[in-house]
């Protein structure tokens, strides 16, 4: 199984694996959980769409 770390920012926030010729997004970072397990063509289309939750996410009130 080939892994790679996916870093956002300058920090890890999650590993892509192959799967069915695809990358398969697994989630190490809370902020980014809702993006685990989706499948991704390529590392840049990733990245995309972490950045893209990113600017959509609401805040969490403490």
């Amino acid at each position: 199984m080939e892994k790679q770390v996916i870093e956002f920012g300058g920090l890890p926030v999650g590993i892509a694996v192959s799967d069915e010729g695809e990358l398969r997004f697994i989630a190490v970072k809370f902020h980014v959980i809702d993006l685990d397990g989706r499948r991704f063509p390529s590392v840049g289309e990733l990245k995309l769409a972490i950045r893209n939750h990113l600017k959509s996410a609401q805040p969490i009130a403490a």
